[in-house]
């Protein structure tokens, strides 16, 4: 009986590979966008298969009165990522660049939070960081969607792809390079720069537009991780190639 259960599960398995895939391998991972023979890094940039990610440009982060706006003012200042930011999203949805949002928020009671007794998301449970329908919440009003953004829904974590509605909005508008920026540099962009680059996307990360708590992280991502999953550059070297 085992033998006839394994014949059926693997005949069921089978069902979804082609015909001339490898023994072993599906022509296309669950969890990937492209396959082997069409991931995209590398690729030119191309403003109509080009997304510009904003990442939590909430006033949380941003603005005086937000509850972590002391934690990275700093770095914010230091290469003035915010006012970049917006220059540079406005010039990229001039050249036809496809504008996403990803902004992050909670129930007030912390119920919707994916893994609230660890790590940076048990300091949000902690704190009420970002709750849903309130100023914190909100975007800066410099970063706000203009018409035809797209703003992604249902992101709790830290990586602005599990949960969400992110990479159907890549693959609706045929997106294949993924530009990244926004908070904090190390983690919430780092999260979703990985996984857009182990979903073969072309994968970039704006290093003067995005911010952290200290100067050693913004270096240690910017000089040292970004370049193992991207092509980190700035927003003008970013322009330059639209």
């Amino acid at each position: 009986m085992q033998g006839v259960i394994l014949c059926l599960a693997l005949h069921s398995v089978r069902a979804f590979v082609p015909k001339n895939a490898p023994l072993g391998s599906s022509a296309l991972s669950a969890d990937r966008t492209f396959g082997a023979a069409e991931a995209k890094g590398g690729a030119d940039i191309v403003p109509s298969k080009t997304a510009l990610l904003l990442i939590e440009y909430q006033n949380e982060f941003t603005t005086e009165g937000g509850k972590l706006h002391d934690a990275v003012k700093d770095s914010m200042a230091a290469t003035g990522m915010l006012e970049r930011s917006a220059q540079v999203a406005e010039k990229a949805r001039e050249a036809g660049v496809t504008v996403i949002h990803a902004p992050i928020s909670f129930a007030e009671d912390g119920s919707d939070n994916p893994n609230k007794g660890l790590g940076i998301l048990a300091g949000c449970a902690a704190d009420k960081l970002f709750t849903a329908g309130t100023w914190n919440a909100d975007f800066h009003e410099s970063m706000a969607p203009a018409a035809g953004d797209k703003v992604v829904s249902g992101k709790k974590g830290l990586d602005a792809f599990p949960g969400t509605d992110l990479e159907q909005i890549l693959k609706d508008n045929g997106i294949e390079t993924v530009a990244l920026s926004g908070f904090l540099t190390n983690c919430c962009v780092e999260s979703s720069m990985r996984t857009a680059y182990e979903k073969g996307f072309n994968t970039v990360t704006l290093t003067d537009m995005c911010a952290t708590t200290s100067a050693e992280g913004q270096t240690g991502a910017c000089e040292g991780t970004f370049g193992m999953f991207s092509a980190p550059m700035t927003g003008d070297e970013f322009l330059a190639k639209l």
